[in-house]
């Protein structure tokens, strides 16, 4: 396996100054253990609905779409200068960088975007220095210099993209639950846990409305063959912890196993910190109700 791994922060987990330290904590082990870290950070909690009603009304609910997208990304611009700074505290180098800062290259429209491709080579030339670089989630550059946003969730997407491009590099995805659920844990005490998955039965239950990863993001790491862990942010330091998503075959399950129980709208699984907000009531122009995909052919599934 790759010494890379790639740990992809949400909104939860850098809510505030103590989490933001505990964060730079996490990374600081991964990085004495041996790994070269790259985290790749979501806005914290609540930014982007701040800054999503500030744009609807400064603008009477009509954002110019350029600048709606340079106001989007400024959370988790945000959230990668602190986390930079905390490791900084630490005595570990690094650096913030904006997604097309870090490589990531991206087509289309505002607030719309789709990841064409990442190129690791100012992700590596930091790695090689022994700097770890703190990207910026949810948004890359177009070819025209551009910044343009991706769509909802697209956090996980563009952690998932790079740990693609530098390896394939193990992924963390860290959350606020202690992994992958059949439903909400914190309301449903009978929510059963998966300490292994493979990624085909991770993308089944996230098409089917598990949202503790994003559908697309889950569906890139198939495609890549990206090793996946997804645990809580407060989960210990060092251990093992959270759901393993590789592509190690199991004895199949059940197909009932893997399908997200009907159930009212307070018991659904809740849509993962790194997911942005539903900009339609606020930004009714600018977000369609589309999923951010990458900018390449679709791929048939394959059973796992």
């Amino acid at each position: 396996m790759s010494d890379i791994l790639v740990v992809k922060l949400g909104g939860t987990s850098l809510a505030s100054a103590a989490r933001v330290r505990l964060a730079a904590r996490r990374l600081r082990a991964h990085a004495r253990a041996g790994r070269r870290v790259v985290a790749v950070v979501s806005a914290a909690g609540g930014a982007t609905d701040r800054i999503a009603r500030m744009l609807a009304a400064v603008s009477r609910g009509r954002p110019h779409p350029r600048e709606a997208d340079r106001a989007l990304a400024t959370g988790e611009d945000l959230s990668a200068a602190l986390l930079a700074s905390a490791l900084a505290a630490l005595g570990i180098p690094s650096r913030s960088l904006r997604g097309g800062e870090a490589g990531v290259r991206v087509e289309g429209g505002f607030c719309g975007g789709r990841i064409e491709r990442v190129d690791p080579a100012p992700l590596r030339a930091l790695l090689d220095a022994g700097i770890v670089p703190i990207v910026s989630g949810f948004q890359g550059a177009r070819a025209d210099g551009e910044t343009v946003t991706l769509g909802r969730g697209a956090s996980d997407l563009s952690a998932v993209a790079i740990a693609a491009a530098l390896g394939p590099a193990e992924c963390h995805i860290v959350t606020d639950v202690e992994g992958v659920f059949d439903r909400d844990p914190r309301v449903d005490a009978a929510a059963h846990f998966f300490p292994r998955l493979t990624h085909g039965e991770l993308l089944r239950l996230a098409e089917t409305g598990a949202k503790v990863v994003h559908a697309e993001a889950a569906r890139e790491a198939k495609r890549a063959g990206v090793p996946l862990r997804i645990h809580h942010f407060r989960a210990p330091l060092d251990g093992e912890h959270g759901t393993v998503v590789d592509a190690t075959p199991r004895p199949p399950r059940r197909a009932a196993d893997l399908s997200i129980p009907i159930s009212p709208p307070a018991t659904q699984i809740p849509a993962r910190e790194s997911a942005k907000a539903d900009f339609g009531p606020l930004l009714p122009r600018i977000h369609p109700p589309v999923l951010p995909v990458l900018a390449r052919p679709a791929e048939a599934e394959v059973a796992a």
